[in-house]
């Protein structure tokens, strides 16, 4: 009876999962949801992807069931009278493991076929790639550079990567220290990133939107908060985007907010960038523009002056193990100096 129990539990947790597959409630906000990709994808990347994986699961679901019944069916038929006579050998039933075998070796090579075909469709886009970008991980962020024909051109952000719709792009995927993992699942599978080891990934976005992703191989205490936004948009709205990120720092935000801009060479300067100022650190993430990103700390905090406080004052009791130290800023010191940086648009 023990052993009953467990096989209809199991059999009933499984049989949960299925309505999940088949029923279309809350369709809208389940398919926004940032790593709800088992059921949406928003690209040629990923949909391939997605369908070996319903049917892996379907398959899984089936021989479960199948195993369950035929448990319960051995366990509850009646078994007929002891019978005194010698066992004989007669092979009866071996047939039928002849033909499960034979079942089992076809399905895991159609498995196998239906695999390879996956891989190779997700291998490369369909049109060729006009933009391409260079994403290294750090611990525990990422950095982005928009590579150009001409220098002037190429500019650097971090932990936002931006593509207009309905374009293939081009990443190269390298690690400044130790094995990372480039995953954003509505999109495309992950990629490891390998220090000294330049790989390569493809993602187009069929529909505007901002999708999650994540560093997907552990490395280290930070890599939970090793997080990344890509914003697809028209491309119209990118190529203006672009067109701003490529500019220096507003003069403007300098001249006015003159203190803040000193205490951030002071005590910034040292590891970030700001295109146009003295300021040319090259150990944390470029600032230019920080003022045009949604998040801050790698995904882990909105973009404003409030979380940017925050950071500023807790990042170590906020992201432990950080680079980004916690600095011994007064309240009225760090308000000043997130009120410069949230003029960097």
């Amino acid at each position: 009876m023990v052993l009953l129990a467990r096989i209809m539990i199991t059999t009933f947790s499984m049989m949960a999962f299925i309505p999940m597959l088949i029923l279309p409630t809350e369709a809208v906000e389940a398919a926004e949801a940032p790593l709800n990709y088992f059921l949406y994808s928003d690209g040629p990347a990923a949909k391939p992807t997605m369908y070996l994986g319903w049917v892996l699961t379907g398959l899984s679901l089936a021989i479960c069931l199948i195993i369950t019944l035929l448990l319960l069916a051995a366990l509850i038929r009646k078994r007929p009278k002891m019978d005194q006579r010698a066992i004989g050998n007669e092979g009866k039933g071996i047939h039928w493991i002849y033909i499960g075998t034979g079942i089992s070796t076809l399905i895991l090579f159609g498995l196998v076929i239906y695999s390879f075909m996956v891989v190779n469709k997700v291998a490369k886009p369909s049109q060729p790639t006009m933009l391409a970008f260079t994403v290294t991980g750090y611990g525990w962020w990422w950095k982005i550079e928009y590579e150009h024909d001409d220098p002037a051109q190429r500019f650097v952000t971090a932990n936002e990567l931006h593509i207009p719709v309905g374009q293939p792009v081009r990443i190269k995927l390298k690690s400044a220290d130790v094995i990372h993992a480039f995953w954003v699942p509505k999109l495309a599978g992950k990629t490891q990133m390998v220090p000294g080891l330049i790989n390569q990934q493809w993602l187009q976005a069929d529909r505007p939107g901002i999708y999650s992703g994540q560093c997907v191989q552990f490395c280290g205490v930070g890599h939970a908060h090793m997080g990344l936004e890509v914003v697809a948009e028209r491309a119209e709205d990118f190529e203006k985007w672009l067109v701003a990120q490529q500019q220096m720092a507003a003069s403007s935000a300098i001249s006015n907010e003159k203190p803040g801009y000193e205490l951030f060479m002071e005590r910034c300067a040292g590891c970030h960038t700001i295109r146009g100022t003295d300021a040319q650190g090259k150990h944390a993430p470029d600032l230019t523009h920080l003022n045009s990103r949604h998040r801050i700390a790698a995904g882990l905090l909105m973009n404003t002056p409030d979380q940017l406080m925050e950071w500023i004052m807790h990042a170590q009791k906020l992201k432990p193990g950080s680079r980004m130290p916690s600095f011994a800023l007064s309240e009225q010191e760090a308000s000043v100096l997130a009120s410069f940086l949230s003029t960097l648009d």
